[in-house]
């Protein structure tokens, strides 16, 4: 599960608030100003949210909340709901490749082509992109939760299962490779 980070930029009074409770959150709470937000490296993997009393041109992300009384529930319901809406749309287009792959929907798509996925298939697909070289023990145990020691031919199974629903669906005969040891995908 990615770090959730919560951005209060140039609100000092919702800092203080929020940083009382702080640890009954499920998310950090950072404090800037304009000059430290620039500075600022953003994680792709890190889920985040700024939230500001006014607009800020080109800030993603971004929750502007006026100067207007509202119950302190009510705002981390809003705040919550913020991140998961995030995390829905960041999970609806990672790039695969030449590949678009939508995790909500567990759908791979070339220009009009598009391929249902089971979630194994989807964890598999990731975990060999995440990582470049993966071994068969490798994905046996991180993606199947197997031990490493146990004899099994279902890692090279699926693999040669998805090779042939990519070559069906795109004619993409090297979607996933394999260089004698390990997996690939490019």
């Amino acid at each position: 599960m990615s770090p959730k980070i919560l951005i209060i930029f140039e609100h000092q009074i919702l800092f203080e608030i929020l940083d009382e409770i702080h640890k009954s959150l499920n998310f950090k709470i950072i404090k800037c100003n304009k000059n430290e937000y620039k500075n600022i490296q953003f994680d792709p993997k890190i889920d985040y949210l700024v939230i500001s009393k006014k607009n800020i041109t080109g800030v993603k992300n971004l929750l502007v909340l006026e100067d207007k009384i509202i119950q302190l529930k009510k705002l981390l319901e809003i705040i919550n709901v913020n991140f998961l809406k995030n995390k829905f749309l960041k999970q609806s287009n990672i790039r695969i490749g030449k590949y678009n792959l939508d995790l909500n929907s567990r759908i791979i798509s070339f220009k009009d082509k598009n391929l249902d996925l089971t979630e194994r298939e989807i964890n598999l697909i990731i975990f060999i992109y995440d990582k470049k070289d993966v071994t068969v023990k490798d994905l046996q145990k991180s993606v199947w939760d197997y031990s490493p020691d146990l004899e099994t031919h279902t890692v090279e199974t699926h693999i040669y299962r998805l090779r042939k629903k990519m070559n069906e669906v795109f004619g993409d005969e090297n979607f996933i490779l394999n260089n004698n040891s390990s997996y690939s995908i490019q």
